[in-house]
């Protein structure tokens, strides 16, 4: 017998549709218009002059010196904004050095400005055009190469327009807006939305996860803020995925607000960031080492080499263990290890949890600092 059923949609539907675009209308700005008014006067033009020999170092890769290349000849690659073979973001001058050119942002009336390191990375000052067009000369109070920023200062004025750090971290989905110097225009504003969250490119060396956005990101825009619709600065723009032509392509990558204030408090404070560091190569526990392991659901980071009178090779750590928690916080793998010890002072003590032929122990750990150049993807 036929059904005789009622045809009507179901009850759910109606019922949802008018809960998702309430929501979609809360998350929405009313016009990006008001929010780029707000933050523009904060934005300004960063550039610095810098050997060609230098300079170069840091274009032959993607993400600087030492890193390496294993790009297919027509494969798109990660690359900061500024790194390609057009536009206006590096231009050879007549004494023989080149002017590279990023964004940065204002966090203080007293002239203190973000943007990235390898925008400065040339000297001791840089120069800066406001969004009213006036040129200063900015002090490079301190850089970070493994974050990729840097504070800079202008003594001038005490009266700059600025802007904050976002203190909640934006959820996948939330608009974003980007503020740039993109091919030398001036300010230049793209609107997009948070792709995703806690992206790791092992390649950079860098321990923070970061933000994948989709706002368009260019040339020009290295060391610029990326803004929620509150006008909070929740990224700061420092690579891109990028096609062979170096054209963006709508994956680009920002350093979260959160990193960002921790590393520029160090700066100001002392011109420079210190890291904790233990001194292993490890890698992460896949699914397939947990199950050689015969524990399906471990998790953790498995040590592949000690270094030589390092911190690790003194608290007794060997190769084959499987550090699985520090500080009774359980973690996910090599990089989320690197992140919580590299967030440790030197000389504190680090309780790693420690699995060894399949039993678990606690291995206290001095935790010495960082060297210069330690900072890469298996280094920690």
């Amino acid at each position: 017998m036929a059904s005789t059923h009622a045809e009507g949609p179901p009850h759910l539907v109606p019922s949802m549709t008018p809960l998702l675009h309430a929501v979609a209308d809360e998350r929405r700005p009313g016009n990006f218009a008001d929010i780029a008014e707000k933050v523009e006067p904060a934005v300004i033009s960063v550039s610095s002059k810098v050997a060609p020999q230098r300079r170069e170092s840091t274009l032959d890769r993607p993400f600087g010196p030492g890193a390496p290349d294993q790009s297919a000849p027509n494969e798109e690659i990660p690359k900061g904004p500024d790194q390609g073979d057009q536009g206006q973001d590096h231009e050879a001058s007549k004494a023989g050095q080149m002017t590279t050119s990023g964004s940065g942002f204002f966090i203080s009336a007293d002239g203190y400005a973000v943007t990235n390191s390898k925008v400065v990375e040339g000297g001791g000052t840089a120069r800066i055009r406001t969004n009213d067009g006036k040129i200063y000369t900015a002090k490079v109070v301190g850089r970070d190469a493994l974050s990729d920023l840097a504070l800079i200062k202008v003594d001038d004025r005490t009266d700059f327009s600025y802007v904050t750090f976002a203190e909640q971290p934006p959820r996948v989905g939330d608009w974003v807006l980007a503020v740039g110097n993109r091919f030398g225009l001036g300010g230049t504003v793209t609107a997009g939305i948070v792709s995703a969250r806690e992206r790791n490119i092992e390649v950079t060396g860098a321990p923070d996860d970061l933000l994948q956005i989709s706002a368009p990101i260019n040339k020009g825009d290295s060391g610029g803020p990326s803004f929620d619709t509150g006008g909070n600065v929740v990224g700061v723009n420092s690579m891109i995925l990028a096609a062979p032509s170096g054209d963006s392509v709508g994956v680009a990558f920002a350093v979260p607000a959160d990193t960002a204030r921790k590393v520029i408090r160090q700066l100001r404070d002392k011109g420079s960031v210190t890291r904790g560091w233990i001194g292993v190569s490890m890698q992460s526990v896949t699914p397939d080492i947990a199950e050689g392991l015969g524990q399906s659901n471990l998790r953790g980071a498995i040590v592949a080499s000690v270094q030589g009178n390092g911190p690790a090779a003194k608290a007794g750590l060997a190769n084959g263990d499987v550090i699985i928690a520090v500080g009774g916080d359980q973690i996910k793998g090599a990089h989320d290890l690197t992140a919580k010890i590299q967030d440790m002072k030197p000389g504190s003590s680090a309780q790693l949890g420690v699995l060894r032929n399949g039993n678990q122990r606690s291995v206290s750990v001095t935790v010495g600092e960082l060297p210069d150049g330690q900072g890469n993807a298996r280094g920690r």
